[in-house]
């Protein structure tokens, strides 16, 4: 059997540097290349360079989205919803497997996405990282356990440089808790508190969120009763672990039927 082909989109980022180097050393996989938008920094790189391989890979940074796809089985978009939106276009075209780690999408661009899987094979989350998921199981499970009389808060912080908040995890660690509870997330969702708020309003799942220095990603759920707290955490060292379960996605995806899927899917949560 072949090796699975997987392209690369944003692959000049931190997070697209990881996933090119992951690629490299992973078994039974092969890169097709990596791309990035017009005037970054980035193009002309050799790819082996640009994720600090010890060899070149005799492939530069390209602006060719099109030939990536066409070339690829899977290809990983970890980029910016603008994007990630048109790429699902090529995806269909192409009949390429898309696995999205984009975070911070609009309503009509989440839409784009559902409507590409109906053709193509798409795999989405927030977070790759196995223990992430795992903590989501738990959130959800504990907030089906407990009733209302448990506060639900959930704290995140990452790098100085994260442009969305509350971070896409935090808002799927939301999701599960709600639907723990059997609710929607966008009724009782508080996303924001400053100056005289009033009192916390009973069922409602807060958010808060950190930003500074290097910090790739902690989470925290926390249930908070009268005299008693439960708090689940997750802190993340290194962006590896999401470029690990991002490969592993895009080896799970080759060869399954259209459709849209999750993490949960992957790992048979």
């Amino acid at each position: 059997m072949s090796d699975i082909a997987i392209g690369i989109v944003g692959c000049g980022g931190r997070m697209g540097r990881t996933l090119l180097k992951q690629v490299y050393q992973t078994e039974g996989v092969t890169l097709t290349g990596g791309t990035e938008a017009e005037g970054h920094h980035a193009l002309g790189l050799d790819l082996g360079v640009l994720a600090g391989l010890e060899n070149p890979l005799d492939m530069i940074v390209t602006t060719d989205r099109q030939a990536l796809f066409e070339a690829s089985d899977v290809v990983i978009d970890f980029t910016i919803p603008e994007t990630t939106a048109l790429l699902t276009k090529l995806a269909v075209e192409t009949n390429t497997a898309h696995i999205i780690g984009t975070t911070g999408l609009d309503a009509e661009q989440a839409q784009a996405i559902i409507d590409a899987s109906k053709e193509t094979v798409v795999v989405q989350a927030d977070n790759y990282s196995l223990g992430v998921n795992l903590l989501a199981a738990l959130t959800r499970q504990v907030a089906e356990t407990l009733d209302t009389q448990f506060d639900i808060e959930i704290v995140e912080m990452h790098h100085r440089y994260k442009v969305d908040a509350p971070s896409g995890t935090a808002l799927a660690l939301g999701r599960a808790a709600a639907e723990g509870r059997g609710v929607s997330l966008d009724e009782v969702a508080d996303r924001g508190r400053d100056g005289i708020t009033g009192a916390r309003k009973e069922g409602d799942i807060g958010f808060a969120s950190l930003r500074g220095g290097n910090v790739v990603g902690d989470h925290t759920v926390t249930f908070a009763a009268d005299d008693e707290r439960i708090e689940l955490t997750h802190k993340a060292g290194d962006r590896t672990i999401f470029a690990r379960g991002a490969v592993h996605a895009a080896r799970w995806a080759h060869g399954q039927p259209a459709g849209y899927y999750t993490m949960a899917d992957v790992l048979g949560f």
